[in-house]
């Protein structure tokens, strides 16, 4: 199986150039995205059905591109070259393909190079209970947890196992022994990873995305059963965060899903990547820390009230998504107009600067 020439010559672009994703679909030039911008490779003349699908088909295995034709989407990790990989999506678009690629960075970044809170260190340390990383698509979610994950690395000697569709970033064993499940190739689901981590002696458990109701329950029981369990989903914050897990569990478990999180959930960081004055994307971000007063809001179903804990307890640790928008735009790190499309609360942001 080799590399489709093209797709590799594209892919080194992306990596000169600093991009993060490639698309490439039927009927248009290449794009890349960097620093936030799409920019279209005119140089390149619009490509065929042909030409994506022979991209497609050079870098999976028979077995899986049957899987690709009857689903009409593939998500894979796919190694470029010995330090540069990519997660990549396949799918049908008017009866074409077209693939999504984002770059992996090689080497995972500390807390300080990615200008996140070291608040975040205290929950690597942490023995059990449930931690996730929430936000929009693209917004550095999985770059997050790596750090988290590569942090308890350095520092403990424990049993980490991932679950992630597909693969992201490639860990290598410190102090931790570290497996890595990628589903639809070492495992059915995220379901049937989770439960067989009871069996496997793991102390830290990250699930790349929580997608249904039988993983997030097992995801639960593992965190209120010694586990450390860490893991994304896509949503805007932590109130709302609370809100989707309870409801995607059929009414009459809803109630004994609240107590069962109140009791688990250990905090919640929303970040959003906002594009920074001088270049590149600089982080906002809002914490959640699961104290008394919050799992009583979770237990009570009064979660509309969360934001305003968060608000006033910055001294526990909690950080505000507004308050942290607003410091960035006094520091010069991005402009108003930009903190402005992210706010939670426009007037509550405005009062911040």
């Amino acid at each position: 199986m080799a590399t489709d020439s093209r797709l590799a010559e594209l892919l080194d672009i992306v990596v000169k150039e600093g991009g993060s994703d490639l698309h490439l679909y039927v009927g248009g030039s290449p794009m890349i995205r960097v620093s936030g911008s799409l920019i279209p490779l005119s140089k390149y003349p619009p490509l065929t059905n042909k030409e994506t699908e022979a991209m497609l088909q050079s870098i999976v295995t028979e077995e899986r591109w049957k899987s690709y034709v009857e689903n009409q989407t593939i998500d894979l990790s796919y190694a470029h070259k010995a330090d540069t990989r990519f997660r990549i999506n396949g799918y049908r678009s008017q009866g074409t393909t077209s693939l999504a690629l984002r770059l992996i960075p090689h080497a995972i970044r500390t807390f300080s190079e990615l200008n996140l809170p070291s608040v975040l260190e205290v929950f690597t340390q942490r023995k059990q209970g449930f931690f996730l990383v929430v936000g929009p698509v693209g917004h550095g979610k999985s770059t997050t947890l790596a750090t988290m994950i590569d942090r308890i690395n350095d520092t403990r000697a424990e049993h980490i196992l991932t679950i992630e569709d597909p693969v992201e970033y490639l860990f290598a064993q410190k102090k931790s022994l570290i497996h890595q499940r990628e589903v639809h190739v070492d495992t059915k689901d995220f379901h049937t990873a989770l439960q067989s981590t009871f069996r496997e002696d793991v102390d830290v458990i990250m699930v790349g995305e929580m997608r249904d109701y039988e993983t997030i329950s097992s995801a639960v029981t593992a965190a209120e059963t010694g586990h450390l369990v860490l893991s994304t989903l896509h949503t805007n914050s932590a109130a709302q965060t609370i809100d989707r897990i309870i409801d995607m569990f059929p009414a009459e478990q809803q109630s004994q899903v609240r107590v069962q999180l109140a009791g688990s959930l250990i905090g919640i960081f929303s970040q959003r990547l906002i594009p920074r004055v001088s270049g590149g994307l600089i982080p906002a971000y809002e914490l959640l820390i699961n104290n008394n007063a919050v799992s009583t809001l979770i237990r009570d179903s009064r979660t509309h009230e969360i934001a305003s804990v968060i608000q006033i307890s910055s001294q526990e640790g909690m950080i505000d998504m507004d308050r942290s928008l607003a410091d960035l735009v006094r520091r010069g790190e991005v402009t108003v107009e930009h903190a402005y499309e992210h706010a939670m609360d426009p007037k509550t942001f405005e009062r911040y600067l």
